[in-house]
């Protein structure tokens, strides 16, 4: 006798995600499929992430097939539990599964359960959750429409405004009404502008060249780093920090940090902790560049880039100035392992308001990363290196660090932007062997 099936949904992986895009099925109709194991791989525009089963039992019909666009809560697949789970039958070949009958139970697709972080490499763009009403102008693919609310909609029709063209404002790159109202004031001071000369024709390729297809983060990554470069002047200055307190500091404390925590003491930590004391030093360097006005946030939200072989992710610690050392450092270890096991939600990739980059760790002296929409500036951790310095008169074998900062040169000048790092290079400075990190 057949045992009643339950129809798989798509989930919801975060507030602000409203859809995803079926990467790959981990299952075929006939496997035995178990609660809270993988069942398929789901993209989104903040996330890639796995999906486990809601129940154990077979699973019978794929309703979505890969590389379909799925809106949550839309069914996806039919499991079948219970007796008729048992002893799995293959539907005879030639004729689709049947679907479930009318009236039987509907199951929910839970999203990934939470479960672990360290340091990444690259300019690392993170997505920021629109506020309440605003459209959704950005973060999709192309090939997707865009949504807008009804307000923006309205205001781009009685401006006679064509909404593809406006850039969006809010955080996470969101058309605002604002954004539609300026754009038909500039069109209407501005005269038109030239015709954009074509793009230039795709190169072939030739004979033994590798044609690799974008995977959808890889689209989002592109859309947001051009959009980044296109609508942000920035700006660069570099300093050179001693790190010789903290290095002393790590190595007096790395053995039993090591025992205690159960993961490595790096010194992403020490340099994320230099980062918050310059930036409650310096606020407007917390803050996101609004057209007319300067938002700046009371909550420190530090995204850190982890970068992986195929993407780069930039999760987020949030109000990360309430943390210690150590508390940092079990926050990092925390989000880069999820984001390697592809375990993190898209709200822990939404909201930063400021970004530490690591690209040190592989041997980088100097970087210029690209700063994401909606903050003022990244700072990025180069490679300490022991280098022969001039104290007090006398040659001496130091590790140094350069510091690298990119700002937005609209929220900062060149002053303001020296204060922040020269600030962060005088932190870690100070450090001793004696500073507590918990």
């Amino acid at each position: 006798m057949a045992g009643k099936t339950t129809r798989v949904v798509m989930p919801q992986l975060g507030e602000s995600v409203h859809e995803g895009t079926i990467s790959k099925w981990l299952v075929k109709p006939g496997d035995r499929v178990v609660e809270f194991e993988p069942m398929l791989e789901v993209d989104t525009d903040k996330v890639n992430a796995e999906v486990p089963a809601p129940v154990s039992g077979i699973l019978r019909e794929i309703l979505a097939k890969e590389g379909d666009t799925v809106q949550a809560g839309a069914e996806i697949a039919v499991v079948e539990t219970g007796d008729g789970a048992q002893t799995p039958s293959p539907p005879p070949a030639g004729r689709p599964p049947s679907p479930a009958p009318a009236g039987e139970g509907r199951g929910e697709g839970r999203p990934p359960s939470p479960a672990a972080a360290g340091e990444g490499r690259g300019e690392g763009l993170t997505p920021s959750p629109a506020p309440a009403g605003e459209g959704r102008g950005e973060g999709l693919r192309p090939e997707e429409p865009h949504r807008y609310s009804p307000g923006v909609q309205m205001a781009a029709s009685e401006n006679k405004v064509d909404l593809s063209r406006v850039t969006g404002t809010g955080l996470g790159g969101r058309v605002t009404k604002k954004d539609v109202q300026d754009y038909a004031a500039r069109a209407k001071a501005t005269p038109a502008a030239p015709a954009a000369p074509a793009p230039a024709p795709p190169v072939v390729a030739a004979e033994g060249d590798e044609v690799v297809q974008l995977t959808r983060v890889r689209k989002l990554i592109a859309d947001n780093m051009t959009r980044a470069k296109q609508t942000i002047p920035h700006a660069w200055q570099t300093q050179e920090a001693d790190m010789s307190g903290v290095v002393a500091n790590r190595s007096a404390n790395k053995a039993t940090f090591q025992k205690q925590e159960g993961f490595s003491l790096t010194y992403l930590p020490y340099v994320m902790t230099a980062a918050l004391s310059a930036l409650r030093e310096n606020p407007h360097v917390n803050a996101t560049f609004n057209e007319t006005e300067l938002l700046v946030h009371r909550d420190i939200n530090l995204g850190i880039s982890v970068g992986m072989e195929d993407t780069l992710l930039v999760p987020v610690v949030r109000k990360a100035d309430g943390l210690s050392i150590a508390g940092l450092a079990r926050a990092v270890n925390d989000l880069a392992t999820r984001a390697r096991n592809k375990q993190l939600k898209a709200d822990e990739l939404a909201g930063a308001t400021f970004t530490v980059n690591n690209s040190g760790t592989f041997g980088t002296l100097f970087s210029y990363s690209v700063i994401n929409p909606g903050q003022a500036g990244i700072l990025t951790m180069e490679a300490i290196v022991e280098r022969p310095v001039a104290v007090q008169g006398l040659i001496g074998i130091k590790p140094m660090m350069y510091l690298c900062f990119s700002f937005d040169h609209r929220v900062l000048d060149g002053l303001q932007a020296a204060r922040f790092l020269t600030a962060c290079r005088k932190w870690l400075e100070a450090v001793t062997v004696d500073t507590p990190i918990y």
